[in-house]
């Protein structure tokens, strides 16, 4: 519970309620340009048509930027589409490239920085335990001018965070986020396979007969190797897991983390209990 390690692309998740803060303070337009906004990459720079992608287009991993990106594993690298091949908006591909430069995007527009903005936005007022600025670090390279940010977080402070989302952006009675970003954030913008699909940088899990406007039945923000925040508003419950990855691991199955959480569905009585394990 209270060990530290690299939530990974848990991170993302992280970063989508720091910019629906700065979207409701009118800090980040969604449907603002690459363009407008003045941002490019190091050569081979953006084309024009690239730059036509919109803040939106980048939080769905819809962009249509194939540039390099840092933070990103020879299978992600190998997968990436060739430059060019789809205009911004019309393709969804899981890419670092529009994470990282959302990172950019989060400093530049709303001037504060991320690790900072996340201690006093959202783990301070969520009385988060462990959480410290020096727990975030950036990932720089010479492939792009847009770092990773990678954070370091324990159990119960990630259900911290996964509870803020289950009550619709309230925690007590403060209301951190909206409830509007929190359901637009976790909505099915794009199908990924299966019953996956993917909002503003969360993942959702739908049922076999769910239409695609319908809210999904749960939603989860993941990283590599087993890092898991699942919120499943059903059973008004959180469920974190991690694995950490400092040390000598093996990865869970998907077989594995189903029987797992078939354990603790069928276990659980009700109560709005946040659990967690890992």
């Amino acid at each position: 519970m209270a060990v530290k390690s690299n939530v990974h692309s848990v991170r993302k998740s992280l970063l989508s309620g720091l910019i629906g803060i700065a979207v409701e303070e009118g800090k980040i337009d969604l449907q603002e340009t690459l363009a407008e906004i003045g941002i490019d990459d190091r050569a081979p720079k953006l084309s024009q048509t690239e730059k036509q992608a919109t803040v939106g287009d980048l939080l769905k991993t819809r962009s249509g930027i194939y540039h390099p990106a840092l933070y990103e594993t020879a299978a992600m690298t190998a997968s990436k589409p060739p430059r060019g091949s789809h205009p911004p908006g019309t393709h969804w591909h899981y890419n670092n490239w529009d994470f990282n430069a959302l990172g950019t995007i989060f400093e530049q527009q709303s001037g504060e920085k991320i690790f900072e903005a996340f201690a006093r936005r959202l783990a301070a007022p969520l009385g988060m335990e462990d959480f410290q600025v020096s727990d975030g670090d950036y990932v720089t390279g010479s492939q792009s001018d847009h770092p990773a940010y990678p954070f370091r977080m324990t159990a119960r402070d990630l259900a911290r965070f996964g509870y803020l989302y289950l009550r619709q952006g309230r925690w007590n009675d403060a209301r951190l986020l909206s409830p509007e970003w929190v359901a637009e954030s976790t909505a099915r913008h794009s199908a990924a396979g299966g019953l996956r699909g993917y909002g503003y940088m969360w993942w959702t899990l739908h049922r076999p007969a769910e239409a695609l406007a319908q809210p999904p039945s749960r939603f989860f923000a993941s990283g590599w190797h087993g890092q898991l925040i699942l919120v499943d508003p059903g059973h008004d419950l959180v469920v974190v897991h991690r694995v950490n990855t400092d040390h000598e691991h093996r990865a869970p199955r998907r077989d594995e983390f189903r029987k797992l959480f078939d354990m603790i569905f069928d276990a659980y009585q009700g109560g709005g209990v946040s659990c967690s394990a890992g």
